[in-house]
């Protein structure tokens, strides 16, 4: 769908590419930079993102994902079954019991670019990391980083700064077994306030251990390992139960788990050389592929795919010899074939699904019976539809200027064409009425921020078909701005952002979105897309400054005695800064902050709670129970858990 041609946007004054300005190009503007300051000044072409530890694709994670890889490489080759990670907030310790970097080189495979053992594939046949880039960003975008390893008897030791080295001691005796050991802090002027979360951690961990059974991950003393790999992977991580057990198929460099669920939307688990391939690639789309083919022959039906992966939950797991990735973080896989000598992707998938996926089949009738059924009632729904989609599509088309629906952002506006950094920033804020939409509008970066406007509340989608999607004007439309008709493989905002007022409306509405999109969506939710605007709910300035600034006509003084509060704990020790002088105001609705306070509420630094679906949280409890039909049930409970606080003079 064209949404280009759906939906109101900006002037294209406002949209337009800026202009060049005139200036001096000479010799003199030529650089050169050492490995070193590249990294530094250029972050984001090897770690991604920056963050502060708050999501799980911040830098931080990356650091240390890079020195995790190249202790799994050394498992995968037969080397050391066990490693520690101990993690503090700040700092990271990882111990391997691999054969250990080579001694006299164990300079060169921090510090020197395009130098490592992973261009021998003899070494490393089905190695992660192939670009001899890893340890060298680590390093460079440490504050501290130590390196030590132990071959044979012998060890040796170097300590680095921001990539510069401080110590490089000779090898010395000692009695530890082989291995090596990276101790690295990232450097807090680049990573700014960041914090290791545990939640982040441990599931990547965890992921770990599924792609490499009786590997055994000790981290801050507690042991994870796994026996049943990609089995374990989707037990963990599901969040409705199988409609039938979980078929596990295994083959020499390649593994597969897949099962149905009564949920809408498909979910997949991609790996390559253990890399969790978050955005999929070659691998993925010949998974999905020769599963839909042979379900569809094995059952002889002339079925849709999408029927037949409505509702599907699996993982794939291979093993590629030089894999080629489509950026250093290593998210999207690239390889068009198994390695130098052996078959494409596609084939070797697609024949190796076809034989043990049929077999399988033909082996338990009882399962091939249970996913006929779920594909037939996909159909039946689908079919169902038919009228309804099309009329809703048509309707989406139609809608004119004056609805005003979604202002769009210009790496969309103009598709911009390979601009990884700024697609990954690419944000929708979905908000409650034109006031707060105002707000928002007025200062949000055009380049990547866009805007939906809500009408009044949304329907209460629990329990609904997903006929409703198509049928109310409100979700058919956004569910056309973010292009996820067909799945949200074409979803065109990174972050899908539910930004609603402070005040008991502005909360039924942000629940009403969430179970619309745990509904309907779900695997948008699982992928971290995702997420709730933090607004302030007080600002706490000095009132004497701000009268005595009117004034004079000068704003200055009153801005920096001026702050935000986002909880009470924090208005309490604003109060406290200031004493009588304090002048508070309650922020209830997006609207009533001026665009130019809310410049920082939605700039680099806003703040934003990722929504999260895991099986622990009981998701389908808590919606049955909160948007369900138990309206006494809900009343008694606010009652039981009532508080009544006293009021508080707040101007």
């Amino acid at each position: 769908m064209d949404n280009d041609n759906i939906f109101n946007n900006e002037d294209d004054a406002n949209l337009s590419a800026p202009q060049a300005a005139e200036a001096v190009y000479t010799e003199d503007n030529i650089r050169t930079l050492d490995w070193r300051e590249h990294i530094r000044r250029r972050p984001g072409m090897y770690i991604g993102k920056l963050g502060d530890g708050t999501n799980d694709d911040d830098g931080i994670y990356v650091l240390l994902k890079e020195v995790l890889d190249n202790s799994i490489d050394e498992y995968m080759m037969g080397y050391g079954k066990q490693l520690t990670v101990d993690v503090t907030d700040t700092t990271v310790t990882v111990r391997d019991y691999g054969r250990g970097i080579p001694l006299g080189k164990l300079v060169e495979v921090v510090s020197r670019m395009n130098t490592g053992g992973k261009y021998d594939s003899k070494a490393f046949k089905k190695s992660v990391g192939l670009n001899g880039v890893g340890l060298k960003a680590v390093n460079a975008l440490s504050s501290d980083f130590t390196i030590m390893s132990v071959r044979d008897g012998q060890a040796r030791r170097a300590v680095f700064c921001q990539g510069n080295p401080v110590l490089v001691e000779e090898p010395f005796p000692t009695e530890e077994p082989n291995g090596t050991m990276v101790n690295f802090t990232p450097d807090p002027t680049i990573f700014r306030d960041y914090v290791f979360r545990e939640e982040h951690i441990i599931p990547l961990l965890k992921n770990y251990t599924f792609l490499n059974t009786g590997l055994s991950i000790i981290y801050n003393g507690k042991r994870y390992h796994s026996r049943n790999g990609l089995l374990d992977l989707l037990r963990e991580n599901m969040t409705k139960e199988p409609l039938y057990p979980i078929i596990h198929l295994k083959g020499e460099d390649i593994e597969i788990a897949l099962t149905h669920a009564n949920q809408y939307g498909e979910e997949y688990y991609s790996f390559v050389n253990g890399q969790h391939t978050t955005q999929g690639g070659t691998h993925l789309a010949a998974f999905k592929e020769s599963v839909s083919r042979t379900l569809k022959d094995y059952f002889g039906r002339n079925f849709e795919y999408s029927d037949i992966r409505n509702g599907m939950i699996a993982a794939i797991a291979i093993k590629v010899e030089e894999p080629v990735f489509e950026s250093q973080t290593k998210t999207r896989l690239g390889s068009r074939d198994m390695g130098p000598d052996g078959p494409t992707v596609a084939k070797f998938i697609g024949d190796f699904v076809k034989k043990e996926l049929d077999n399988y089949l033909h082996k338990n009738l009882e399962i091939a019976e249970v996913i006929l059924k779920k594909v037939q009632a996909s159909e039946r729904e689908r079919k169902a539809m038919a009228g309804v989609t099309k009329l809703a599509r048509e309707r989406a088309k139609k809608v004119n200027l004056h609805n005003r629906k979604l202002l769009d952002c210009r790496v969309h506006l103009n598709d911009v064409k390979g601009d990884e950094e700024k697609k990954a920033a690419s944000s929708i804020f979905i908000t409650e009425g034109d006031s707060a939409a105002g707000s928002i509008t007025k200062i949000r970066n055009v380049e990547t921020q866009a805007v939906f406007s809500l009408r009044g509340k949304p329907l209460n989608s629990y329990g609904l078909t997903q006929k409703v999607v198509y049928e109310n004007e409100e979700f058919n439309l956004l569910q056309a701005a973010l292009n996820i008709e067909e799945g949200i493989d074409g979803l065109r905002y990174n972050n899908v952002i539910i930004a609603t007022d402070a005040d008991v409306d502005g909360m039924h509405i942000r629940l009403l979105m969430l179970t619309f999109f745990l509904q309907f969506f779900p695997d948008l939710v699982k992928k971290g897309h995702v997420y709730v605007l933090q607004t302030p709910l007080f600002r706490v300035r000095n009132g004497e400054a701000v009268r005595r600034s009117r004034r004079k006509g000068k704003g200055d003084k009153a801005k920096e005695e001026t702050y935000y509060c986002y909880t009470d704990e924090e208005r309490i020790e604003a109060i406290n800064r200031l004493g009588k002088k304090a002048e508070i105001t309650r922020f209830k609705g997006l609207g009533e902050i001026s665009p130019e306070e809310f410049r920082d509420f939605i700039g680099p630094d806003m703040r934003l709670d990722r929504v999260t679906l895991r099986k622990e949280d009981g998701v389908a409890e808590l919606l049955e129970f909160y948007m369900g039909k138990n309206t006494s049930e809900r009343q008694n409970f606010i009652i039981d858990n009532l508080v009544i606080e006293d009021d508080e003079d707040i101007s």
